[in-house]
């Protein structure tokens, strides 16, 4: 009698706690927009293009040997957050900048990854908000945001296809 009431006892405390535990599981709408795929086999040298990541906007671009010397120049102690363009891109893929087109001040979207957009005086991206001027390497050089344009997660599945989240 006393094994009995405690497997009933037990089968009823699944019967209760599963569908609790499968109501703190995300969404499948939410798991199909955790991670996005981008093909960048398109993207010449010196070009960029926005994408979306979790409702917010991305930012894939190619930069150039140019671009990347002169990012590589600037001295650590001119920059507001110090990051190397290393730091921001992955080995041996240091042409491919990845970011977050969200004006780290509050919140716009910075111009220049669209053909013919103001990229600001360092070449990179302009938020026309309040005037914020990014680099090449998305890092902040002048007007009021106080960071760098953030930098996903994301990794290289083939050489013309990335996975952000």
């Amino acid at each position: 009698m006393a094994i009995g009431a405690v497997a009933f006892a037990g089968v009823g405390a699944g019967v209760i706690a599963l569908p609790l535990i499968n109501s703190m599981s995300p969404a499948a709408d939410t798991l199909a927009a955790s991670s996005t795929e981008i093909d960048i086999s398109a993207i010449q040298p010196g070009q960029s293009i926005k994408s979306s990541f979790r409702k917010q906007p991305l930012f894939v671009r190619n930069l150039t040997p140019q671009e990347i010397a002169a990012a590589d120049a600037v001295p650590l102690s001119e920059l507001r957050d110090p990051q190397t363009l290393a730091e921001r891109t992955k080995a041996g893929k240091s042409n491919w900048l990845v970011t977050l087109g969200v004006c780290t001040h509050l919140g716009c979207v910075p111009l220049g990854a669209a053909e013919g957009e103001n990229k600001g005086a360092f070449g990179g991206y302009f938020c026309p908000c309040h005037g914020s001027a990014y680099d090449t390497a998305g890092r902040i050089r002048s007007g009021p945001a106080p960071l760098n344009l953030a930098v996903p997660e994301y990794a290289f599945t083939t050489d013309t296809m990335i996975t952000v989240g």
